[in-house]
């Protein structure tokens, strides 16, 4: 490694990290990861690719303190650590994308690109604030371990920065860990973290308060730890009479958790009463898990008066991230109050090491919880309408409340957020149900879809076949699978009325006997304000657009584009004789058979077998085939009457010929495939190109399509036509 590269402090950092790095990943690494990785950070290096950030902040360095403190809070993870030491260098490019995959796998180059897809988004100055902030979070969601590692290195930052002489850095730092990174860190169930990121942040943000609480703390360490450990004697001595194997821990809350209750209490430290908490971990098998939790919990409130509003059984339904413990708050000796926390050691990993310790315990249930918790940050992403701040408000809300449980008649148990309505509640159970919910009795009583539910109730959802969801029910439901789901019934009941506007405009049109010019018709929905057909055509159906009205406006633009239309004087014109005047026996005979007769059949018009036609002898002395009905065919005759054939078909059928038709209609799923269906389906007609153009509801496409004669076209049109949707077929030029 380069020597200018490292500090003095650095260097001795470099190698206490490297030797614990390795001691953790001895059993999972490969024969050749160190060399490799060493080789290629060390070439990194050497090419001036890892330079410090404008912070001063190493990235080898910090890439190093970030996977040690993956090893330690997290677990031994190979490919997680070789993707926080070499991303660095991808992001530079100095590692190609490709090597990566080559040299290190796939997994590997997934969590590389992950953290790469977060570094293009993310700016450290207020990146909560920015456009950016739901796609940064949307790449958190994408993949766990990209969320871990995140925390992991934010974490690390925090702990580098403590005497960082940029304070508005530091500050931006703290701010966003206390606002993004800790509830991300507490929804995975990674507590310490969370706690720690808390802590530093309070410190880094408000020294004075941390200080404060920090000395009136270590002045009362002594005192605090005898009282602990008075505590905690007689409950070990009860404890193991019973049997049980177990440890004890004792704690103090963390500062940031104690500046909070102050906060929130109005009240000094003193006043706060659970500053104690003991952790009793049983040493269980998963089969008696819960009886010997139950068991120690009977033993300790049998010995200490418990206040049963701070009760919470967390084993009976765990929380959303996996966490499984017994809580409760017991009136100690000194009238002082404990918390007692009670879990096995299985719990106990999972509560320290969050959802991430899941992976050691196969059979738990624990995939669920953590596809729930990725949905709901989807739905919370999808759902946002107000800004990035308030995406985050939402967020730490959703993590951060109380949910409450909530029972049906026949006794099933739903978990809901706090403040969850009949309605939540009837779109939780079923989409379908939410829908059709007028309402619920709760606890046998009558309620409105509005009424928040508590703990404990009972609740029988009422429905009616006539209930349709309305876009009010959004001031009042709060779960993001009820918005979303009644933004999209909304949405589609708006698309269902468009359809019976447009039916019954076109059903008048008929009545009428007017055939409708879908083009013409576009222009009118145009010329009256909409800007899609969708919002013309349910404004019909609802009655806010009279169809008399359109109909008579219809027929007025119609009358004056005609009106427009550019028109020529009689006497522009000149009556030219017909071939057959000039000579009846000179006509062309053209067909398959018809030998020595240089011809081509004209493009601008593409005649097939069966159509009038007429020859015309180009400046380079071939025969040119016209319909008579050509564009061309007015200044062909007008200006070239001495170069016209009269020209008739031999007869026989030749090969195919191409002819192009115009096709307009609904753009409905299925409608080309249908088209093409019957086209593949006729004897003696082939499909050659297709090209489809879509814009409001409505598609216009090409075919051109191979036939022998008209006959064969003009059966294929009719075909056409019946196809659902289809609203015209033509031949086109």
């Amino acid at each position: 490694m380069d020597e200018k590269y490292f500090t003095s402090d650095e260097k001795k950092t470099l190698l206490q990290l490297s030797r614990s790095i390795l001691r953790s990943l001895r059993e999972v690494l490969e024969s050749d990861d160190v060399e490799k990785v060493r080789k290629t950070i060390s070439e990194g290096i050497g090419q001036n690719q890892c330079r410090r950030d404008r912070y001063g902040i190493n990235p080898t360095i910090h890439n190093l303190h970030t996977a040690a403190l993956l090893c330690e809070k997290i677990g031994q993870d190979r490919n997680m650590v070789i993707a926080i030491l070499l991303h660095s260098l991808c992001k530079t490019e100095f590692i190609p994308a490709e090597e990566i995959v080559s040299e290190w796998g796939e997994d590997i180059a997934k969590l590389i690109r992950g953290l790469l897809k977060v570094s293009s988004l993310y700016s450290r100055q207020a990146a909560v604030e920015s456009d950016n902030f739901r796609k940064l979070l949307l790449t958190f969601a994408e993949d766990i371990r990209v969320i871990i590692i995140m925390i992991i290195d934010r974490l690390a930052l925090m702990r580098a920065i403590n005497h960082h002489p940029n304070e508005k850095y530091v500050h931006d730092v703290a701010y966003e860990s206390n606002y993004l990174y800790a509830p991300l860190a507490h929804r995975l169930g990674l507590y310490a973290i969370k706690s720690e990121l808390e802590d530093m942040s309070l410190k880094y943000t408000n020294r004075e308060i941390y200080t404060e609480i920090a000395h009136k703390l270590n002045e009362t360490k002594v005192k605090r730890e005898a009282y602990i450990a008075d505590f905690i004697k007689p409950v070990k001595e009860k404890l193991e009479s019973e049997g049980l194997k177990f440890e004890i821990k004792g704690r103090t809350k963390s500062i940031y958790s104690i500046w909070n209750k102050m906060r929130k209490q109005n009240n000094d430290l003193d006043g706060i009463y659970d500053l104690f908490a003991i952790r009793i971990i049983l040493d269980s098998t998963l089969q008696k898990e819960k009886s010997d939790c139950w068991l120690a919990y009977s033993l300790i409130t049998d010995m200490y008066q418990p206040n049963p509003s701070r009760m919470k059984d967390w084993l009976s339904i765990p929380k959303s991230n996996g966490y499984e413990s017994l809580h409760t708050t017991v009136y100690g000796p000194d009238n002082k109050w404990v918390e007692v926390q009670i879990r096995t050691k299985r719990m106990d990993l999972v509560a320290e090491k969050g959802l991430a310790a899941h992976w050691k315990y196969k059979g738990i249930k624990s995939e669920s919880n953590l596809d729930t918790w990725m949905n709901n940050v989807r739905d919370i992403l999808e759902a946002a309408e107000t800004g990035p701040m308030e995406l985050m408000k939402n967020m730490k809300m959703d993590i951060y409340d109380k949910e409450v449980f909530v029972f049906t008649p026949k006794g099933d148990l739903y978990k809901l957020p706090l403040g969850a309505s009949v309605l939540d509640f009837a779109f939780n159970i079923h989409s379908k149900l939410g829908c059709a919910c007028t309402g619920g009795k709760v606890n046998g009583r009558n309620q409105k879809l509005n009424y928040r539910l508590k703990s404990g109730d009972t609740v029988e959802i009422i429905t009616s076949s006539n209930q349709v969801p309305k876009l009010d029910w959004l001031n009042f439901v709060v779960t993001s699978k009820a918005r979303n789901k009644i933004r999209q019934t909304v949405h589609e009941m708006g698309s269902k009325s468009s359809e019976f506007g447009k039916e019954l405009l076109h059903r008048r049109f008929k009545n009428r006997k007017i055939e409708v010019e879908e083009a013409l018709l576009m222009k009118l929905i145009k010329k009256m304000g909409y800007k899609t057909v969708t919002d013309f055509y349910h404004d019909i159906a609802q009655e806010k657009l009279e169809v008399t009205n359109v109909i008579d406006e219809y027929l007025a633009l119609s009358n004056k584009l005609a009106e427009n239309t550019e028109t020529r004087s009689a006497e522009g014109f000149t009556l030219q004789p017909t071939q057959e005047d000039k000579s009846n026996s000179d006509v062309l005979i053209i067909g398959n058979n018809i030998k020595g007769i240089n011809y081509k059949l004209a493009k601008c018009c593409n005649p097939i077998y069966g159509d009038e036609v007429f020859g015309f002898i180009s400046s380079e002395g071939v025969i040119k085939i016209h319909r008579i009905d050509c564009p061309n065919a007015q200044n062909i005759k007008s200006k070239y009457p001495y170069r016209l054939i009269n020209t008739k078909w031999s007869g026989k059928l030749g090969a195919q010929f191409g002819a192009t038709l115009r096709i307009v209609g609904h753009d409905d799923i299925g409608i080309v495939t249908n088209i093409t269906s019957i086209i593949t389906k006729e004897k003696d007609v082939s499909l050659r190109n297709i090209a489809i153009d879509s814009n409001d509801g409505l598609f216009q496409g090409y075919l051109v399509v191979g036939v022998s004669d008209t006959q064969s076209l003009n059966n294929l049109i009719k075909k056409i036509k019946t196809v659902k949707g289809v609203k015209d077929v033509q031949r086109s030029n």
